[in-house]
């Protein structure tokens, strides 16, 4: 008579299990269909589903609006403390002083977090000025101000139009930007490599912002200045953002895309908690 009982079947349930992680992590961004995945694994769909049903339970794998399978971001965090012991803020300090010290404005480093875009770090300026996020840990749609533009402006194109259709009317409701000014700003951004659009939303202010790419040359964060808008010159923008590139190629060098403040940015904000919104 043949044995049947939890012990036998969870390392078969579990090997099944690693192997279609392994197969999403081989997939591309934008993620698997269950067909797809199912035919490498070399199980039923039926099979597949409760695997990846399980998954999913667990936070390692996500499924998107569009229904393909992908690995969730618990995934890379758990991985990330394999990975690296380092953050992101931490990587990107002494790169924000530098940026502080030679061009005397204030630095922002900027991030992701779900529609939204969080300052995880800023190096003061010696002169006042104000920002959309306002402080370390401040929180924007993406889409508002020059740094959370560069990102949204470099996602995949799935991810970008559902945070553009999400966004929108909160866009709407807190700035004079519609749909035709965002769509503008954002192919700018994709074809000239940086955001420096201007909105009047902060009166005699102004500012530029450029994107930092991961190892897998995907968008991770941005770098940005704030200033007054008189001594951003045509001449002066130019040198900020070969500055600002050099230093945001530098980070991307090092930046692993299992960082963990990458997945969970409030966590490593030195106990500042950002703003829900």
């Amino acid at each position: 008579m043949k044995k049947r009982s939890d012990e036998a079947d969870a390392p078969t349930s579990l090997q099944r299990g690693l192997r279609l992680l392994r197969h999403l992590g081989e997939a591309t961004a934008g993620g698997m269909r269950l067909s797809d995945l199912a035919a490498q694994a070399g199980e039923t769909e039926a099979t597949t589903h409760r695997l990846l049903k399980s998954l999913i339970a667990e936070e390692f794998v996500t499924r998107t609006a569009d229904r393909r399978y992908r690995l969730a971001l618990d995934f890379f965090a758990l991985a990330a403390r394999v990975e690296t012991s380092d953050n992101l803020r931490d990587t990107c300090r002494p790169h924000l002083i530098h940026l502080c010290a030679a061009l005397g404005e204030t630095v922002f480093l900027l991030v992701r977090t779900g529609f939204n875009a969080v300052c995880l770090d800023r190096a003061n300026g010696p002169i006042p000025i104000r920002s959309f996020t306002d402080d370390i840990g401040g929180r924007i749609p993406l889409g508002i101000g020059q740094g959370s533009l560069v990102i949204l402006a470099f996602l995949p194109p799935g991810e970008r139009e559902e945070v553009i259709r999400f966004n929108l009317p909160r866009l709407i409701d807190m700035s004079p930007i519609d749909e035709v000014f965002l769509r503008t700003e954002i192919e700018k951004a994709q074809r000239l490599g940086f955001s420096a659009s201007e909105t009047g939303v902060l009166p005699g202010m102004t500012g530029v912002a450029v994107p930092i790419f991961d190892t897998n040359g995907n968008v991770v964060a941005a770098l940005s200045i704030g200033t007054l808008s008189e001594r951003l010159t045509p001449e002066r923008k130019a040198a900020v953002i070969d500055c600002l590139r050099r230093e945001a190629e530098a980070i991307g060098r090092r930046v692993s895309p299992f960082d963990p403040a990458l997945r969970r940015p409030a966590r490593w904000l030195g106990g500042v908690e950002a703003p829900r919104g």
